[in-house]
């Protein structure tokens, strides 16, 4: 059943009277340097907002142990957030609609070097219709259109049907862990809503991720005597190449994959971080590769690094020097297998209409070759998935920013779904 039309009219006019405290309230979360590690201030800020709003609150820690045990666990290590997570759950006077998680994530990509901003990062700063700010458009609007949703029916005296909880999650830029301990503390619903910055289009289809390190072991002599030793910095090179390979070839494989078969360059091998030696004048005796790898949905990540191993191991055998001395491959941090969601769901089809309302045009998807928490819900859960969010520019760049009025497009988008898949009642 559609939604009335004048109460459609009044929700779209709610949101519009809430924008300016929305933004103000994105600002505030900008304000939280929010990297791995450092997310308590924020969780802190985002329990008194839930609580606030009469929200049922509850405040975890991750249980490490939990999280290993389950086949969707990421790799846990000493860089591993210890941030809680904050849950708010609205409870209507009678359960008449169907349920739903919205979620987000705060902690953010590290703004690296400050000069390369044209404001500090944590500064947030309006130009024209955009609001820059490392983690704005990732996903700190997200976050606020999450609450703001909800805010434009309170504010016309309405709320959901029905149960929605709202989840702020830690580890999403890092491992996906967060959003899994939510699923092991039993947080269930009848679809799960992200707003993620993905350009007012729906994910259709998402990669699975790994990241792994590679260590090489030289042999480290005085430079005068160069030609007697090995370097561990030019044989991580080698070994570069040799994931390449692995990455070209996994590329090749695109073809009968419904939403990767068209794309140039679906699975991307990132080499993120390189670190090596001990004095410009030694050899170095070791060299470490960060790297970041996607994979297909329907493989396992274990079974794609059981493929890196090998590729690794491999070319190994053909190197004079590291046939004697393989270079060691550790899996750290993502761990995470990618998803496609199904077409055709009645929460789909809900959104659609509420984007259509909200933004005058049908609703796109599309398949985006990155991590994102949907995968714990899609996979586990077995539930509609929605991750749709606002129009972005340079996330995990300099200069990320959110458009300002997409977030208003996409926030009245979620109020209409959730007044149309919740159902609607009298505020209690």
């Amino acid at each position: 059943m559609a939604l009335d039309p004048t109460l459609r009219d009044r929700i779209v006019a709610s949101v519009e009277a809430g924008f300016a405290e929305q933004v103000a309230f994105t600002q505030d979360l900008i304000r939280f340097p929010s990297v791995r590690g450092e997310e308590q201030a924020i969780q802190d800020h985002l329990f008194r907002a839930f609580r606030d709003r009469g929200l049922a609150m509850d405040r975890f820690r991750m249980d490490r142990q939990a999280i290993a045990r389950h086949p969707g666990a990421s790799k846990i290590s000493e860089h591993h957030s210890d941030a809680p997570i904050v849950v708010g759950i609205h409870r209507p006077r009678q359960e008449t609609g169907r349920s739903l998680i919205l979620q987000s994530h705060v902690d953010v990509v590290p703004p690296g070097p400050a000069d390369m901003w044209s404001a500090p990062p944590f500064d947030p700063v309006i130009r024209g219709d955009w609001l820059y700010g490392r983690g704005g458009a990732d996903m700190k609007a997200g976050t606020a259109a999450n609450l703001f949703c909800l805010d434009a029916l309170r504010r016309i005296g309405l709320q959901p049907a029905a149960t929605v909880t709202m989840q702020s999650v830690v580890e999403e830029e890092s491992t996906g862990n967060g959003a899994l301990m939510t699923h092991l503390r039993g947080y269930r619903a009848d679809a799960v809503l992200i707003p993620e910055p993905e350009d007012e289009k729906l994910v259709r289809a998402n990669t699975g991720v790994l990241w792994f390190e590679v260590e090489v072991r030289g042999m480290p002599v005085h430079v005068r005597e160069m030609g007697a030793g090995q370097n561990a910095i030019d044989a991580a090179y080698r070994v570069v190449g040799a994931l390449r390979a692995l990455e070209a070839r996994w590329n090749g494989l695109k073809a009968g994959r419904p939403h990767f078969e068209n794309e140039d360059h679906p699975i991307n091998l990132n080499i993120g971080r390189i670190e090596g030696g001990d004095w410009a004048s030694s050899v170095p005796a070791w060299c470490r590769l960060h790297c970041r790898i996607s994979f297909y949905p329907g493989i396992s990540a274990a079974e794609a690094a059981g493929e890196i191993e090998a590729a690794v191991a491999a070319f190994s055998r053909t190197d004079p020097f590291l046939g004697n001395n393989p270079p060691q491959v550790r899996f750290q941090g993502f761990f995470a297998e990618g998803y496609v969601l199904e077409e055709g769901s009645e929460a789909e089809r809900v959104l659609g209409v509420a984007h259509r309302v909200a933004t005058g045009s049908e609703l796109e998807s599309f398949m985006t070759a990155g991590y994102l928490d949907a995968r714990v819900y899609a996979l586990y859960d077995r539930v509609p998935t929605l991750c749709y969010g606002p129009v972005s520019r340079n996330i995990h760049g300099y200069d990320e920013c959110v458009s300002l009025s997409s977030v208003k497009r996409i926030t009245t988008a979620m109020a209409l779904f959730v007044a149309q898949w919740c159902g609607v009642e009298p505020v209690a």
